[in-house]
């Protein structure tokens, strides 16, 4: 998602683009393919770091006169998020406040997080982290409405986008069925009944933007994903498609098996959008408003100052317990 608004961003010809990343691979790639373009008029600058570091991010928005945060960074796999939960739990929570901070105390303009379907009534870490996150951005967008009726400065408009799995991006599941069927087999599906909503990548990064243009403080922008689709019908397709015929006890010669292997920890049968408001119509027709619960910064804060607390000591049972007061609808699988 990062790599794509980054291509859409630049060609609206913005003064700079900083590119954030820990990952010295991921983002000399992203360099490397920008650098390129033929219509690149933007200063681009390749950030080396961890979002976890505040001071780092507070000279880095201070030295760059940076105006609108797009913050896309979060670990995503369920299941390897789901077996290092202090690491996870860190990162995808202490990022976002760290950015948050940094915003405020450097009078940024805008902050996008980019959530994810999984922080609705989640069932596993990463959408607990995700639903978290999203706390910390509505009550610092609440604490600067605060601000700005009292006049103290200027302030920062946070807001935050929803949307479900995304094809082809890091860790979506088309490319490892596709990859499963090259190599004749058999194609491994959690469960018969699993749905999920798609987009692509392209779709996503627009939708992105155009909230981000739209946003007042405070908001979920739910983006409409049309129908959820039933995985084990998008694999019978994919198999089609490559020319290839579904084997089962219908039709035993056929080339690729589907195999069921069991819902893995935190896995939902389908994914939702929203947890307890109504949606509203926006300007655009794909994507709709909504405000919801969430925890006034006075009360949050000093929790998040246990919770890093006992990260540090690297307490999992407490780190466990406290995220779930934070998250109450955090359905935990065992």
């Amino acid at each position: 998602i990062g790599s794509e608004l980054t291509r859409q961003i630049i060609e609206l010809s913005p003064k700079k683009v900083v590119l954030l990343d820990n990952s010295e691979s991921n983002l000399y790639q992203i360099i490397s393919e920008i650098e390129k373009l033929p219509n690149k008029n933007s200063n681009v600058i390749a950030a080396l770091g961890d979002c976890c570091n505040l001071e780092f991010l507070n000279n880095l928005f201070k030295e760059e006169k940076v105006d609108i945060v797009f913050h896309a960074a979060a670990y995503k796999h369920v299941p390897l998020v789901e077996i290092n939960p202090i690491n996870s739990i860190e990162n995808n929570v202490f990022s976002t406040l760290n950015i948050c901070i940094a915003s405020r105390k450097n009078n940024l303009k805008k902050v996008l997080m980019i959530s994810s379907d999984k922080a609705v009534r989640p069932t596993n870490i990463m959408g607990a982290t995700k639903r978290l996150s999203e706390i910390i951005v509505q009550a610092f967008a609440s604490d600067s409405k605060i601000d700005n009726q009292n006049k103290r400065h200027l302030t920062t408009c946070y807001s935050m986008v929803r949307f479900g799995n995304v094809l082809s991006s890091s860790g979506s599941a088309v490319p490892l069925f596709i990859k499963q069927i090259s190599s004749g087999g058999p194609v491994t599906l959690t469960h018969h009944k699993i749905t999920r909503y798609f987009m692509t990548i392209k779709e996503a990064a627009q939708l992105v933007i155009q909230s981000s243009a739209m946003s007042k403080g405070g908001e979920v922008f739910l983006l409409d994903m049309g129908k959820s689709i039933k995985i084990k019908d998008l694999v019978i397709k994919l198999i089609k498609l490559s020319g290839l015929q579904l084997k089962d006890k219908f039709n035993p010669n056929g080339d690729i098996e589907i195999k069921i292997t069991g819902l893995r920890p935190g896995e939902k049968l389908y994914e939702e959008l929203l947890i307890d408001a109504e949606t509203k119509k926006t300007d655009h027709p794909l994507i709709f408003r909504a405000n919801e619960k969430y925890i006034p910064i006075s009360q949050l804060s000093p929790k998040l100052d246990y919770l890093k607390k006992m990260i540090i000591k690297r307490n999992k049972k407490i780190t466990l317990k406290i995220l779930n007061e934070l998250v109450i609808e955090w359905e935990k699988s065992s």
